[in-house]
């Protein structure tokens, strides 16, 4: 008996050994995924910094805010880029947002199984779709749209704002935010339908169950899902701030600040990728790193604006509830 005891014992005491080492080691790879990220993010920035330090010195934070993009004279500004990423990132968010949610509320609170589902494979699949396509697709069907019909219509009847002033062209701001927003409106569509449909059925049950109708149901759980939504909005911004090609190949691609949203711009994506390979001097190419690493900045403060307008709407509904 009490060499049974004895392998027992021992037994028992291997086993907790494997435990804790296997413990130890999980603890440790997941550690070292995390610091893997954040390594490469420091890396990132430390080359940008690095390899843009030239531009930096040279025109330190006048580069920011100075308008003018020269090669020839060696004279460079973000402001108009930065101005355009912004400008058609907000425009892209603002049509996008009401669509994305209206759809995924369609498909899980009002249409049935056999028609949601054919609808939410063809919305995954538009989010599949390379932006080239996008591009194409807005060269050749959406600016001649825009050009014949939908921008003078909005110069006719909204003429006297500073927005909808100048000659359309069906190539400008207003092309590159719209192809933006149809772009982003499958990924926000997914991710909100996704939120949507975690929210419990009780709750839904318990509301109809006091007489609320289909809609105010509805609000109550658009309600609980508000910080979802607002983490899926979040993505889609991210997605339309580092788009490119499709931007570039529809946004006019000149380096200006106008008010009116027919007038052509520039986004910071955008002038990287068209002219990188043209940078000889040391001071150009400078000046396009820099360029990569206000990108970066942008996403990040835009990103981190978002997670705290998140919390915010995560404390209200802790709140109300």
């Amino acid at each position: 008996m009490s060499n049974e005891a004895t392998r027992e014992n021992l037994t028992d005491k291997n086993s907790k050994r494997s435990t804790v080492a296997a413990d130890k080691f999980y603890r440790i790879g997941l550690t070292a995924c995390a610091t893997l990220i954040l390594v490469i993010l420091i890396a990132m920035v430390a080359v940008m910094t690095q390899n843009s330090w030239l531009s930096i010195r040279e025109f330190g934070f006048g580069f920011l805010f100075g308008q003018t993009w020269d090669p020839v004279k060696n004279q460079f500004g973000a402001l108009p880029f930065i101005y355009g990423t912004i400008v058609s990132s907000i425009l892209a968010i603002i049509i996008a947002t009401p669509i994305s949610v209206g759809v995924a509320i369609f498909l899980v609170e009002q249409a049935p199984k056999w028609l949601a589902r054919p609808m939410a494979f063809l919305v995954e699949l538009l989010a599949a779709i390379p932006s080239v396509v996008y591009g194409l697709w807005a060269i050749f069907v959406l600016a001649p749209l825009l050009r014949v019909y939908v921008q003078p219509f909005f110069q006719e009847t909204l003429g006297f704002l500073p927005f909808f002033k100048g000659t359309p062209t069906g190539i400008g701001m207003m092309t590159g935010g719209i192809i933006l927003a149809i772009m982003i409106t499958p990924i926000i569509t997914a991710v909100v339908r996704d939120v949507l449909e975690a929210v419990p059925v009780t709750q839904r049950e318990a509301s109809l169950a006091l007489g609320a109708t289909n809609w105010e149901t509805t609000k109550i759980v658009l309600v609980n899902a508000s910080s979802g939504i607002a983490g899926a909005i979040v993505l889609g911004l991210g997605r339309a701030i580092g788009e490119t090609m499709a931007v570039t190949m529809i946004i006019g691609n000149r380096s200006e600040i106008s008010a009116s949203l027919f007038d052509p711009a520039y986004t910071i994506a955008s002038v990287i990728a068209n002219e990188f390979t043209e940078a000889t001097g040391d001071l150009y190419l400078s000046a396009l790193i820099e360029m990569g690493l206000i990108l970066f900045l942008v996403t990040f403060i835009v990103n981190g604006l978002a997670k705290l307008l998140i919390l915010s709407v995560s404390r209200k509904t802790e709140q109300g509830h």
